[in-house]
């Protein structure tokens, strides 16, 4: 499994453990011992460490990945490169089954640098031979989420600024890791398939509702939204990567990823009822992650 250490990762690893599998994780900085895991000391552009972490696996799990880097060059080695040597890895173990989580934006390769090179991605994957199955999450939040933080934290306070008019779909990252389990144990239905999973919700959720949705989670009753029009939503990207270069989270390609007005999951594109389902309703996981994060001192 590579990206066990982050967000998405580290879910669907707890899930792997409690249904019995024992995970081969690959991991950049030393890792505390943990029952049901063999931590590979390594990273997704040292093809050693990921031969060894392949090696005697019944399955592969793609997770890692970059999200907000500045250059497309950067998007490319970060998503499509190590995705190319992480396949490699996998034939080279003679493992078959490949998960490979992607994103909604590969819908979208030529919207933002992130979608070309998730794009890329799956191209890879897709032309990889082996037993493979593309998941493409939208909006995931969770315990442990920094993405979704800040919209928290302003609806904590009666306020959000939201992207342009739109639409877009969630999941809870605990509904996703039990999505990413079930099919690294699917070798039949699911193989050949792209999903695009979510929270049950038909049609998505508007950017407001969602909002209104966490201010509900955070005790307030009633959330202000101002959307920021397209125009300047990119020139803010513009201006931080101007002021804060390399550490800038509002690149322009973010703030193009941002502005698309449609991020709402396929309905035919969802997993097939027989092998998942969310299983956790949103304003229940809402309140799940605000209770998380209020615990943490994060909220």
């Amino acid at each position: 499994m590579t990206g066990a250490t982050g967000f998405v990762g580290g879910a669907a690893m707890r899930d792997a453990i409690a249904a019995g599998w024992h995970v081969r994780a690959l991991t950049r900085r030393p890792q505390a011992e943990r029952d049901g895991v063999t931590w590979i000391a390594g990273a997704l552009d040292k093809p050693d460490s990921l031969a060894e972490m392949a090696q005697g696996s019944d399955a592969v799990m793609h997770i890692a990945g970059v999200v907000n880097v500045p250059t497309r060059a950067a998007f490319e080695a970060g998503n499509a490169t190590a995705t190319a040597n992480v396949v490699e890895a996998a034939r080279g173990a003679g493992v078959s089954r490949f998960v490979h989580v992607s994103s909604l934006a590969a819908r979208e390769p030529a919207l933002s640098d992130y979608g070309w090179s998730k794009e890329r991605a799956e191209a890879v994957v897709q032309a990889s031979e082996l037993d493979w199955t593309i998941v493409r999450p939208p909006a995931v939040f969770g315990p442990g989420d920094t993405e979704m933080l800040d919209l928290f934290r302003m609806a904590r306070r009666g306020i959000a600024l939201l992207p342009p008019k739109g639409r877009m779909s969630a999941i809870y990252v605990d509904d996703l890791a039990r999505l990413l389990v079930a099919l690294a144990a699917d070798r039949d239905t699911s193989v050949g398939a792209i999903y695009e999973p979510d929270d049950g919700r038909a049609d998505g959720w508007s950017h407001r509702s969602f909002a209104r949705a966490i201010g509900r989670a955070v005790g307030r009753s009633h959330v202000a939204t101002l959307a920021i029009p397209a125009a300047v939503l990119k020139a803010g990207g513009r201006i931080d990567k101007l002021v804060r270069r390399g550490r800038a989270k509002l690149t322009p390609d973010r703030a193009r990823y941002i502005a698309h007005p449609d991020w709402v999951a396929a309905t035919g594109a969802h997993p097939p009822a027989a092998l998942w389902r969310p299983e956790r309703g949103t304003d229940d996981a809402l309140t799940e992650t605000v209770r998380w994060y209020r615990r943490e001192g994060w909220l």
